[in-house]
Parts: C-alpha cells; structure tokens; sequence
C-alpha cells in the first residue's frame, strides 16, 4: 500500500514538472529565456534573452515582432541589467508597446554583437511564436545600433524597418539594406560614438535610393536613446511598414 502510494505521489510530481515545463511564460510581463546558438566562429554558445508577448488578442496574422539590442554598458549574464533603457524597461507600462511582441537579448560580458547568433534567435521566434513575419522591427542603442546597421545589411530580407539609435557602420554596405526604412537618431555632441557615423550612413542610404529619416539631437551627447523610446511617433513609425507577403 505504501509502495503504491509512493508511485502515485511521485507520477503526480512528474506531471506537475511536465506541465509546469511546457507552460508558456505570464503574458505581459518579461519572461526569461535561453537559446543554444551557432555563432560568427562557427562554434556554439547560449544566448539569454527576454521574451515579451501581449495580454491582449492576437491579431489574426500574429503580433508584430520588435527586436531590441542594448549597448555594452549592459552585456553580461544578469538579465535584469537590460532592463535599464529602452522597451525592455518600458514593456508592460508603455502604451505603444502593448501589441509588440519583443525580444530581447543579452551580448555576454566582454564580447561584441554576434550576428549569427541573433540570426538564429530571430529565425527560432519567426518559427515558434505567434508574430508576423511581415512585421519585424530591429531597434539597438550604441553597441546595439551598430548591430541594428549591420544586421539589417546582412539580411535585409528579414525586416520590416529599423531604428539604429547613436550607433554606426559602415556606408559602402548602404546598397545591400536600401530596401530597408530606417529612422535613425544620434546626438550632436556624442562623445562615446560619433555623430559623423550615423551621417555618413544616412548619406550612404539617401544615393542608395533607400528610404531614410535622421533625427538628430543638438547638444545632445550619448544618450539619444530616452528620447527616441519615450516618443509614440517610432511606434507608429514602424508600424506603418510591412513586407510583402
């Protein structure tokens, strides 16, 4: 009788754990995540990262989809530290974000932006979650804007618009993302990432044939970011794209 009971508590625990594991994480709120990923060199590593899906209903094509990359002040193996600027610390309170589906990354401590990497976590969600894969935004401060530049020429494809905010690149790779719209935002002043790189890739875009807007900030210095996130124009911005299907 004992041993049964045993059996019996145990099968139960079993499938508490199994249901436990397959429950999908508290809608409007950020759930944490993890990936094992192919990277740059052609070896593997675990990508952690944030994942945001909506209270609301689900459009019938899915949520748009919004990628943050956040800047080296940032990187490491503490979550909680993305959740310092940008729609990762305006997820769930910021009214425009409400129907973005979001993920967000974390780079690892001392390492730059791995684009095979973000590839394949991008390509895991377009798979996986309930998004539209006509509607896939890229958006990154700093560090992360020089990603969002060179991600968007890697696979161009891939997005819907971007919004690289004080980062830079390199302006002979314009030709690849021109189908791309990008709004763009940078401080007059920076003393961390020149203002002159973004210029340069804007100009790039414009003779590319590109679609192109530049927000620049007088007197502003590193942090262009604040603003940029804080204003409901981007949101809708973005929105107002779409890939064809």
């Amino acid at each position: 009788m004992k041993a049964a009971l045993t059996t019996a508590i145990l099968a139960l625990s079993l499938a508490a754990a199994a249901t436990a594991a397959e429950k999908p994480g508290k809608k409007g709120t950020l759930t944490p995540e993890s990936l094992e990923t192919a990277t740059d060199k052609g070896g593997k590593a675990e990508l952690r990262y944030w994942r945001f899906e909506p209270r609301g209903t689900k459009p019938a094509d899915g949520w748009p989809l919004l990628i943050f990359l956040h800047g080296a002040g940032e990187r490491g193996s503490d979550l909680e530290m993305l959740k310092k600027h940008g729609p990762t610390k305006l997820a769930g309170n910021k009214r425009e974000l409400k129907d973005f589906y979001l993920i967000a990354p974390q780079c690892p401590a001392d390492r730059w932006w791995d684009l095979t990497a973000l590839k394949e976590l991008i390509d895991k969600t377009l798979a996986d979650a309930p998004v539209d894969k006509t509607r896939v935004y890229l958006t990154g401060l700093s560090m992360g804007g020089y990603a969002t530049w060179g991600l968007i020429a890697a696979h161009p494809e891939m997005f819907a618009a971007a919004i690289p905010i004080c980062g830079g690149g390199d302006p002979a790779t314009a030709e690849k993302f021109k189908t791309v719209p990008v709004w763009a935002f940078h401080g007059t002043d920076d003393e961390a990432v020149p203002h002159a790189g973004t210029v340069a890739l804007v100009d790039a875009l414009k003779k590319a044939g590109g679609e192109v807007k530049f927000t620049s900030y007088p007197g502003v210095k590193h942090d262009s970011w604040t603003e940029t996130y804080n204003n409901p124009e981007i949101y809708k911005w973005l929105l107002s794209h779409q890939l064809k299907k």
